[in-house]
């Protein structure tokens, strides 16, 4: 009995044609958890694609996307594993003492991202003809040099194979204005192509009419998670216990409430990812009082589980544990029933995954 995730083939890949065959520059995304799905087989829709190069968050995921070790770190290779076969950039930028990311600035196939200019001097010393792409600082402020560092990082890189620069901006609000800005700079320093995220369709289309050089798009959550009728997490009903008021249940010995009977234990817990999930962004006035409501359940011991049954949320019992969860259920649901499972596909591990 597992937690599985249930995928529309034939769905989800036509959405994948899609957004390839509408931005001529796209550079598939693939990191983490995979979106959900994994790295390998985010890697092998990627060769399916038939796109040449492919960015991963850090140098460890390289292994995974090539197909030379699997999640565990476990060397595998084969023709069950052949992997992605063209270039691969690490998003994480460089930094002096990670001896993975020291090693991939050796391999042709990797781009590494270096966002200080004293890395790019340090990489250009240890590793001449390395090739690298240099990241701007947007107002995300996360990674990235300063415009006035652009010419500094140029004449650092003296040895390297610069191939772009990279602006990762935020994800709201109107930011043509600050791309184009740092593209511009940017180019004044070093012609080289623009990778970029975070752009809508019109606002790429301008960048691309007023620099004439390559844009390239990095897009993850909307080509894999875009396609949402095509996806569907469940889990199975293993067992039902019939409940008195007041009794006992669980690790934490919460006693069941006058409208609770029926005890389900399901599969999917925290090693799947169920009921996490990240600090809200709060954006709107709609989504602080989702916040509000949901911590006034919670403090009541009344907290709503991703589970459904019957197009209705069902409450945990108590928080879930590692591989199973404890809910209150109606009397129409039984051993062996599917309930949906709403899970963020960036924080989930499904035990199974069928492409049907």
């Amino acid at each position: 009995m597992s937690l599985v995730l249930h995928v529309d083939a034939a769905a989800w890949r036509a959405h994948q044609d899609s957004v390839v065959a509408g931005d001529p520059g796209i550079v598939p995304v693939a990191k983490g958890n995979g979106y959900g799905f994994g790295l390998p087989r985010l890697a092998g829709e990627v060769r399916r694609l038939g796109l040449d190069r492919l960015a991963v968050g850090t140098a460890e995921e390289v292994a995974l996307v090539r197909g030379s070790a699997d999640e565990h770190g476990v060397r595998t290779g084969g023709a069950e594993h052949p992997g992605f076969p063209g270039d691969v950039v690490v998003l994480t930028p460089w930094r002096p003492g990670d001896a993975v990311a020291e090693a991939a600035l050796a391999d042709p196939g990797v781009i590494t991202t270096l966002s200080r200019v004293e890395d790019v001097a340090a990489v250009a010393k240890a590793h001449p003809g390395a090739r690298v792409i240099l990241e701007a600082l947007t107002s995300m402020r996360r990674y990235g040099m300063r415009p006035d560092e652009f010419e500094a990082a140029v004449a650092a890189a003296e040895g390297l194979e610069i191939v772009g620069w990279t602006i990762h901006l935020p994800m709201i609000g109107e930011h043509l204005g600050e791309a184009t800005d740092l593209a511009t700079t940017a180019l004044s320093a070093c012609t080289v192509p623009l990778w970029v995220s975070h752009l809508s369709p019109d606002d790429l289309d301008r960048l691309r009419q007023t620099f004439h050089v390559e844009v390239r798009h990095r897009v993850g959550t909307e080509l894999w998670l875009g396609a949402h009728d095509a996806l569907h997490y469940r889990a199975s009903v293993q067992d039902v216990h019939d409940v008195t008021a007041a009794e006992r249940v669980g690790y934490w010995q919460r006693r069941a409430g006058r409208r609770h009977h029926r005890l389900a234990i399901v599969s999917g817990g925290t090693a799947n990812g169920v009921a996490m999930q990240a600090p809200t962004a709060a954006a709107n006035g709609r989504q602080v009082v989702q916040t509000l409501a949901n911590g006034v359940m919670e403090a009541g011991r009344m907290a709503l589980s991703p589970y459904s049954a019957g197009g209705r949320k069902l409450f945990f019992a108590e928080p879930p544990h590692m591989q199973a969860s404890l809910l209150w259920v109606p009397d129409s649901v039984d051993v062996g029933d599917e309930l949906e499972v709403t899970m963020r596909a960036t924080t989930a591990t499904p035990d199974r995954t069928v492409v049907e």
